[in-house]
């Protein structure tokens, strides 16, 4: 990546760069479509997908840090995890992040952040627990190589739409349209063809920013091993963690659940055709391809 000296990943920005162009493309005919349907109250969407977007593109890293229980700790509080934190951006030529500590026993970590200046790296309490330190740094070399490719902030910007869709369609089910268009005869046409309309955009979006999330997880086990040249360390976290999830109380995993995109590894995972609309390659796919980097690394 430019500025660091994390391995830059091609196919990374290209899939960011596509993910935009037919999310853009989507947002601007979804938009078109409801301003078409609602001629008499075109200012009312143009206005709520405004601020929909600055209030999710804004505040998303704040929202987020505070759902996962994040808050941000000095080096005096958490000594271990700004020391790992402080060697890794050195490593990759860097500034360092925010950084922070959940209060929860889900063996995780995260990043998040609109840009590299207002990026935070968090890891929770039950990670640091569980972690030797060169796995510990495997996972945070993992969350700032996301900072570093920004693919953070395309990830916040990519979900919105689908953010977007699911709130009309329940605004929609809710009967917010009947109630926006009267009694006219085209109040029941707008009743069913806003919400499948939205439906619609909204499946596309998810399976959009699944497709991408997968391979961001790839390219940032990728970066953070080549980076550490450690990716047995890696590997070693990753199966740990995901390990010790089975562990934890389902009420806890639920409750991380919603945030799967943004965590180092998901907290409830599942097999099947559901692996498609998952946020993250599955645990075998991720070994496989830091064993195949461990090996060139030897041969190096």
């Amino acid at each position: 990546m430019r500025g660091t000296r994390f391995s830059p990943d091609r196919g990374l920005t290209t899939r960011m760069v596509s993910t935009m162009f037919f999310i853009g493309l989507l947002y601007v005919v979804f938009v078109g479509v409801l301003v078409a349907l609602l001629r008499g109250a075109w200012p009312i969407v143009l206005v709520l997908a405004g601020g929909l977007f600055i209030a999710q593109f804004w505040f998303s890293d704040r929202i987020a840090a505070f759902g996962m229980g994040a808050r941000e700790v000095t080096p005096q509080q958490a000594p271990e995890l700004h020391g790992a934190v402080d060697r890794l951006c050195a490593l990759a030529d860097m500034p360092k992040p925010r950084v922070a500590l959940a209060d929860s026993d889900v063996p995780n970590a995260f990043a998040t952040g609109r840009s590299r200046r207002n990026a935070l790296v968090c890891a929770t309490t039950g990670l640091m627990r569980r972690l030797e330190p060169e796995e510990l740094e495997g996972v945070l070399a993992h969350e700032l190589s996301h900072v570093a490719h920004r693919d953070v902030a395309v990830m916040t910007i990519a979900s919105f739409l689908g953010v977007l869709a699911g709130v009309v369609t329940r605004v929609g089910l809710w009967g917010g349209f009947r109630r926006l268009g009267g009694r006219d005869s085209n109040t029941a046409v707008l009743v069913v063809l806003i919400p499948l309309v939205s439906a619609v955009v909204y499946a596309i979006s998810f399976l959009l920013t699944r497709m991408l999330s997968r391979y961001r997880e790839l390219s940032a086990d990728r970066a953070a091993a080549l980076l550490t040249g450690r990716p047995s360390a890696l590997a070693s976290a990753l199966t740990k963690v995901t390990g010790q999830m089975a562990r934890i109380p389902t009420r806890d995993l639920r409750q991380a659940e919603p945030f799967n995109a943004f965590y180092f590894a998901p907290a409830l995972s599942r097999d099947g055709l559901s692996r498609l609309l998952s946020s993250h390659p599955t645990l075998e796919q991720r070994l496989e391809q830091l064993g195949r980097i461990s090996a060139g690394l030897g041969r190096g």
